[in-house]
């Protein structure tokens, strides 16, 4: 299991990060994604922990907070020192029936963190994200909020999840002017049925120096290649061909079908060459590409889990990257075609001069 650095820290986290979406269950389409409670939670902590997984990651509102309480009391049982393992969390979510009960004003991150600690168990939270983009709530007063936790040693570093890529220079560039602490890290969905965030998102973070954390790596359980494809003018949607699967039961995200069966037509024989499945193909494919600092894997069961972390023992091949990569890209956009255009030369005389270099 390799440790890349987060960001611009210090901070090591494992390539695979443990996400506890499935734990604690609770109503609505928190069962419908899992209802891990303690015991069986804990198989699962222990066990990715024992494989070199350092990084979990939950969210205040997961199982409207059973799952911190599951995780932080896994970790109380299973007698984790707090120095191995790196914990993130996340604020945004409406958490109660008040009108200041989610967003993140600084009210209610103040409020979030108190009660996430506690739920946890813990004195600190390690990575704590702004999981989503509140209209109503200044950039700037978010920032000094979460800054006050950093100071005040309730937090490490913070990141943030959902956002666009300009929303989020506009918070760094509001830190720097301040000297707050910034966004270290993005939580993003990225999958090779959904390579969206590489048009805007990607550059983003290369050039700002954020750390990516993947969510739904498998579009949701789409890449698993267990939905197959409608015969020709079957209409029945393939999802609900397969009674209790998280697909059937809650769609998301969303995923442009025919391309992601082409998708995974395309890694089966790769799978197969490997003795793998397609879904650890799928993460395998991600695990490869240069900007991703950790994916973040799932599991109901310990042989689900177990297949997901053999995904880093698959090295796929240039051309297997390629075939894949060819399968899943975008279609082209403007600027970026422009941009592609236009700037050819000048990237191969950084190239040149470079090479002139070596």
């Amino acid at each position: 299991m390799r440790l890349n650095p987060l960001g611009h820290t210090g901070l090591f986290v494992s390539e695979l990060c443990l996400g506890t979406m499935t734990f604690g269950g609770a109503e609505g389409m928190w069962r419908q994604i899992g209802s891990l409670q303690q015991a069986d939670a804990e198989k699962l902590i222990g066990q990715a922990l024992d494989a070199g997984i350092n990084f979990i990651d939950t969210a205040d509102v997961y199982a409207e907070g059973r799952s911190e309480e599951i995780t932080g009391q896994a970790l109380k049982n299973l007698k984790i020192p707090r120095e191995n393992v790196v914990l993130a969390t996340k604020v945004f979510g409406a958490t109660g029936a008040g009108a200041n009960a989610r967003g993140v004003s600084r009210s209610h991150i103040l409020d979030g963190v108190k009660a996430s600690l506690k739920r946890l168990q813990l004195d600190h939270i390690d990575l704590y994200q702004v999981h989503g983009f509140d209209a109503a709530t200044p950039i700037e007063e978010t920032m000094r909020a979460l800054d006050q936790l950093v100071r005040h040693g309730h937090v490490r570093y913070v990141g943030v999840s959902n956002w666009a890529a300009w929303q989020i220079v506009k918070a760094l560039g509001i830190a720097e002017r301040l000297g707050l602490s910034r966004f270290e890290s993005l939580q993003a969905y990225y999958s090779v049925a959904g390579r969206d965030l590489e048009r805007e998102l990607i550059p983003m973070l290369r050039s700002e120096g954020l750390g990516l954390m993947v969510w739904s790596p498998l579009a949701g359980g789409f890449l698993s290649g267990k939905y197959p494809k409608p015969a020709a003018g079957n209409q029945q949607d393939a999802s609900q061909l397969e009674e209790g699967s998280r697909r059937a039961a809650f769609d998301f995200p969303p995923v442009n079908k025919e391309k992601a069966w082409d998708c995974i037509e395309v890694m089966r024989p790769i799978a197969a060459a490997h003795g793998v499945s397609v879904a650890c193909v799928a993460l395998a494919w991600l695990l490869h590409q240069p900007q991703v600092t950790s994916v973040i894997v799932g599991a109901k069961r310990p042989e689900q889990l177990a297949e997901n972390m053999a995904a880093t023992q698959v090295a796929l091949s240039p051309v297997e990257l390629e075939t894949i990569g060819n399968v899943s890209k975008l279609a082209a956009e403007y600027p970026g075609w422009m941009l592609e255009r236009q700037g050819g030369y000048r990237r191969q005389q950084i190239a040149d001069a470079r090479h002139q270099s070596a």
